[in-house]
């Protein structure tokens, strides 16, 4: 457990909100954890970081849609405490720029803050293992300078930061199992790095990357492979994110647990049919052809947990008639659909058979009747989060007694023809948080919300 309270301290900085999947990711990096029996590395890696909660350790901070932490927070003592011990050790170390030319060299993991960008780097590390720099990293020459000194790179993660290539030499750091790119300017990755052959996470969500390398498919080992682009930030289009097309040969990439964000194709369901250790996947660009197939392969999946729909258009219709998941598998917990409905998808299987295990569900552009919460309830009685954004509906909308009784987070997003909201007496009796977005026919209080006793949030 120290070296898990080290790591969280070194690679943040203080105050910082430490997303749960980014830390689960760089620990498995790292080899700080491994598999156990039928669980993955990633499975063990988040029981250890709820024991540090339990133990007080570290604070969940944020819960998501499904009720687990989603960021958590170092209490300030601990992480001067791990700060210094990391330190005494050379495990790791947080500076300003100022500080790093003091610091011992065979330091192995180094957050940067407070960089100034003008500086040419004057420090080498030889020995570095891991390197956070979020929004620190500001050219070419500065990247090059850590890199080609730092031939034991485990994780890169350079989120945030002013650059928008990266160096070809890439494909020496044969160590590298983490690059985080998130947010950066990036527009294409070179065609080296299908010399990483042990990486197994790589971040580049909303950078400018419209197509993976060919190469990346021989990097056998990628676990999580999480990409797209905004289109439109103010998120106001119906596709304001936009995926990576799928490289020939991802059937190959066996080992694949994240896959987020892939355009739908015409041989994406034959692709994804050997990619049976998925948990997540996220699909964009979908028609109304690709459906069956596509939603029949998925329904193969056994550990699928996590599935984004998003239509071709506002005005393409999908069928979900086909995703009708395995009967071994309850995994399907939470799922997103962009786009029209055909009529009668509550009927089908997705539905009327899982239904009940379903936790989380946004909905976006479809059609769902008159009073869109009165027609779900009864379908989906397990909810603990529930969005509907711009979906057609009646001038009321009614939350009856009973209905949802599980649900802790509700959003209605973005529907204009909304002009009341009623809350029955007994409805909504675990509601934390009530979200109204953008309803702008709604000019009064919802009706009945002084019944909802557990609100914190409005």
């Amino acid at each position: 457990m120290e070296t898990y309270i080290q790591s969280a301290s070194d690679l943040f900085p203080e105050d910082c909100a430490m997303s749960r999947e980014s830390l689960v990711r760089m620990w498995v990096a790292e080899g700080f954890v491994m598999g156990r029996g039928k669980n993955t590395p990633e499975d063990v890696a988040e029981g250890n970081l709820i024991e540090l909660i339990h133990r007080n350790m570290l604070e969940a901070f944020e819960y998501d849609e499904l009720g687990r932490v989603n960021t958590c927070k170092m209490h300030d003592i601990m992480r001067e405490l791990a700060l210094s011990v990391a330190k005494e050790e050379k495990f790791g170390s947080a500076n300003q720029y100022g500080e790093m030319i003091q610091m011992d060299k065979d330091v192995r993991r180094l957050l940067l803050c407070g960089w100034n960008a003008n500086t040419p780097l004057k420090v080498k590390f030889p020995h570095l293992r891991t390197l956070v720099a979020h929004g620190m990293i500001s050219s070419p020459t500065m990247l090059s300078s850590i890199l080609t000194e730092s031939s034991y790179l485990t994780v890169l993660e350079l989120q945030d930061s002013d650059i928008n290539e990266v160096p070809a030499f890439i494909r020496n750091l044969f160590n590298l199992r983490y690059i985080g790119l998130r947010r950066t300017n990036v527009k294409s990755l070179p065609e080296s790095i299908e010399k990483l052959s042990n990486l197994h996470t790589l971040d580049i969500k909303q950078t400018q990357i419209e197509k993976l390398p060919r190469g990346i498919v021989k990097v056998k080992k990628l676990r999580h492979l999480l990409a797209d682009r905004f289109a439109d930030e103010k998120q106001s289009e119906f596709r304001y994110f936009i995926g990576v097309e799928a490289p020939k040969g991802l059937s190959s990439m066996e080992e694949l647990q994240t896959l987020e964000t892939v355009q739908a194709s015409k041989d994406l369901a034959d692709q994804l049919k050997k990619l049976m250790q998925l948990r997540s996947i996220w699909i964009d660009n979908v028609s109304a052809a690709d459906c069956d197939n596509l939603f029949g392969t998925l329904s193969t999946m056994p550990l699928l947990s996590n599935l984004l729909i998003s239509a071709r258009d506002v005005n393409e219709t999908l069928c979900l008639q086909a995703l009708d998941p395995i009967p071994i598998s309850t995994k399907l917990h939470r799922l997103i659909v962009r786009g029209k409905w055909a009529a009668g998808t509550l009927k089908y299987p997705i539905f009327r058979n899982h239904g009940e295990h379903l936790k989380c569900l946004a909905l976006s552009w479809c059609q769902l009747g008159e009073d869109p919460l009165g027609v779900l309830a009864p379908h989906v009685p397990n909810l603990t989060y529930l969005s509907l954004n711009r979906v057609n509906s009646a001038s009321t909308l009614v939350l009856s007694a009973g209905c949802f009784p599980q649900l802790t987070t509700l959003v209605l997003k973005r529907m204009p023809d909304v002009n009341q909201l009623e809350i029955g007496d007994g409805a909504l009796p675990c509601i934390d948080g009530l979200y109204i977005v953008s309803l702008v026919q709604l000019d009064k209080v919802p009706q009945g919300i002084e019944s909802l006793v557990s609100l914190k949030r409005l």
